[in-house]
């Protein structure tokens, strides 16, 4: 007896859709949600969710029992976003943008840990920074993070907003220029997309300041930020002609205007 339908194996299908459900969802999830969710019976996900387990594609928290996805799901993740066209066209010309600007640029994409950087020019003048090919980065306090506060699904970026606005609601000093409040991102989120780009300055990390504009697609969602960085503050101002170069280059490879 034989599970294949078609050119394809009907318990591998099964399992995948297992993935695809937990995919779909805001964060870890028990055994009988999943189970739940999948429309199955929770020993038969059980045994699934053993072999993704061991494959990494999914981990599951040791106090909770909750199971989530793995860093090989991530891996997985990363590689198809790697590849997307959105990712590779806005990819392109980061050496040409650095070179008119002066300044590094780089590229990300919201990832399960938030915003992950996946393309890196270094400018004419290299920055020392900690910041690399695959660095995550805070959603409320940095540049990049702000561009996908303003215009990445909601749903999306909800969990890491409100751990990080607990955590500056907390240390008020973590969030110097905005109240740390829902109604103080609400303006943020407001300022940020009646300019069209987002910038921090040296009060964020010391001796640095950024600007990012938004790759977005044809429902005027963030696929990824672009972002410029370097060490001088008039570098990010709104009419100065490295935030102008970035706002056209990123409206280039967008499918609709920033607005």
């Amino acid at each position: 007896m034989t599970d294949e339908v078609g050119h394809g194996l009907k318990s591998l299908d099964t399992a995948l859709g297992v993935l695809a459900f937990m995919a779909r969802q805001d964060g870890p999830l028990t055994l009988s949600d999943i189970a739940r969710g999948c429309g199955m019976p929770p020993s038969k996900v059980h045994r699934y969710l053993a072999s993704f387990v061991t494959a990494r594609l999914v981990r599951q928290e040791g106090r909770s029992g909750r199971y989530d996805l793995g860093p090989e799901a991530l891996q997985l993740g990363l590689a198809a976003i790697g590849r997307h066209d959105f990712v590779n066209s806005s990819a392109d010309g980061l050496p040409d943008l650095a070179a008119q600007t002066g300044m590094t640029a780089l590229l990300a994409v919201w990832a399960n840990d938030g915003a992950t950087v996946v393309r890196w020019q270094r400018g004419l003048s290299p920055t020392v920074t900690s910041i690399g090919l695959g660095t995550t980065l805070p959603l409320l306090t940095s540049a990049t993070g702000r561009i996908f506060l303003a215009y990445a699904p909601q749903a999306a970026i909800r969990p890491m907003r409100e751990t990080e606005l607990r955590r500056a609601a907390r240390q008020p000093a973590l969030l110097p220029d905005v109240p740390a409040s829902s109604a103080g991102l609400e303006t943020l989120r407001d300022t940020i997309r009646a300019q069209g780009f987002a910038s921090v300055d040296s009060n964020f990390i010391p001796g640095l300041v950024a600007a990012a504009a938004p790759v977005l697609d044809w429902q005027g969602e963030a696929q990824a930020v672009v972002t410029i960085f370097g060490v001088d503050p008039a570098n990010i101002l709104p009419d100065s002609p490295q935030v102008r170069a970035l706002l056209d280059y990123c409206a280039a490879c967008s499918v609709v205007r920033a607005a």
